[in-house]
C-alpha cells in the first residue's frame, strides 16, 4: 500500500502560483469609460439617423477614435509577478524578467530601464506633480507638529501632540509621506530586489506591438482620408 510519504508526482498537490500585482490608474479608467461612452453614444446616433455620406464618415471616425481612447485610458497596466514585470502601454507590451531589469527612475514620468539599455515608460503609473507637492506639504506639517509636540511636552508632559479632538496627531517618525504613484514605484523596486537574483527571473526582454489597437485605428484613418479626398 502506498503511504502518503511516497505519493507519485501526479498525485502530489500543486503549489499555488503567486498572482501578479496589477497597477492601473483609476482616474484614467473612469475618464476613459466616460469618453468612450460619449463617443459611442453620439456616433451610434449619427450612424442610425445620418444620411448620405454621414454614416460612412462617422464610421471612419469611430474606427479611429475608439481604439485610441481605449489605448490611452483603459489599456495601460503594469503586471508585477514573481518572475517578471509586464508593462502594457498604449501600443506595446513589454515583458522584462526581473533579472534583466536594471532600475526604475521617476522624474516627469515613471520609467523602467533594462540591463540591455532599453528604456520604457510606465503609462499606467503617471507622475502627479500636484500629488507630490501635497505629500511634501503634509510631511512638512507633520514634522513641524512633531517638533512643537516635543518642545511643549504635551498637556501632561508627554511627547505626543494632541489634535482638536484629543487624539494623537500623526508623527513624522511614522515615515515620510509619499504620493501614491511614488509608493507604487517603491513597491516595484522592492519586488525587483526580492526577485531579481532568482534563477527563474532571467530570460529575454520581449516587446510586442498591439496590433489589435493599431489595425482598426489605421483602417479608420485610411477610410477617413479616402472619404475626405473624394468628397
Amino acid at each position: 500500500m502506498t503511504t502518503p510519504d511516497h505519493q507519485s508526482p501526479a498525485s502530489r498537490p500543486v503549489a499555488p502560483t503567486a498572482k501578479d500585482r496589477i497597477y492601473r490608474s483609476p482616474l484614467a479608467l473612469v475618464g476613459g469609460a466616460l469618453v468612450l461612452g460619449l463617443v459611442v453614444w453620439l456616433g451610434g446616433d449619427a450612424l442610425l439617423r445620418g444620411t448620405g455620406r454621414t454614416p460612412w464618415l462617422v464610421l471612419a471616425v469611430l474606427l479611429l477614435l475608439v481604439p485610441l481612447v481605449i489605448a490611452f485610458t483603459l489599456r495601460p497596466a503594469v503586471f508585477a509577478g514573481p518572475e517578471r514585470l509586464r508593462v502594457r502601454n498604449p501600443f506595446r507590451v513589454i515583458t522584462l524578467p526581473w533579472g534583466e531589469l536594471d532600475s526604475f527612475r521617476s522624474g516627469l514620468s515613471n520609467e523602467v530601464y533594462a540591463t540591455s539599455g532599453g528604456k520604457y515608460q510606465l503609462w499606467a503609473i503617471p507622475v502627479s506633480l500636484r500629488a507630490r507637492k501635497r505629500a511634501s506639504n503634509k510631511q512638512a506639517r507633520l514634522a513641524a507638529g512633531a517638533t512643537r509636540g516635543g518642545l511643549g511636552g504635551g498637556l501632561f508632559g508627554g511627547g505626543a501632540a494632541l489634535s482638536a479632538f484629543g487624539t494623537p496627531t500623526p508623527q513624522a517618525d511614522d515615515g515620510p509621506v509619499r504620493a501614491e504613484t511614488d509608493k507604487i514605484m517603491d513597491d516595484l523596486r522592492e519586488l525587483h530586489e526580492n526577485h531579481g537574483g532568482t534563477e527563474a527571473a532571467h530570460g529575454e526582454v520581449t516587446v510586442r506591438w498591439a496590433y489589435e489597437i493599431l489595425a482598426p485605428a489605421l483602417a479608420g484613418a485610411v477610410l477617413l482620408a479616402i472619404l475626405l479626398i473624394t468628397g
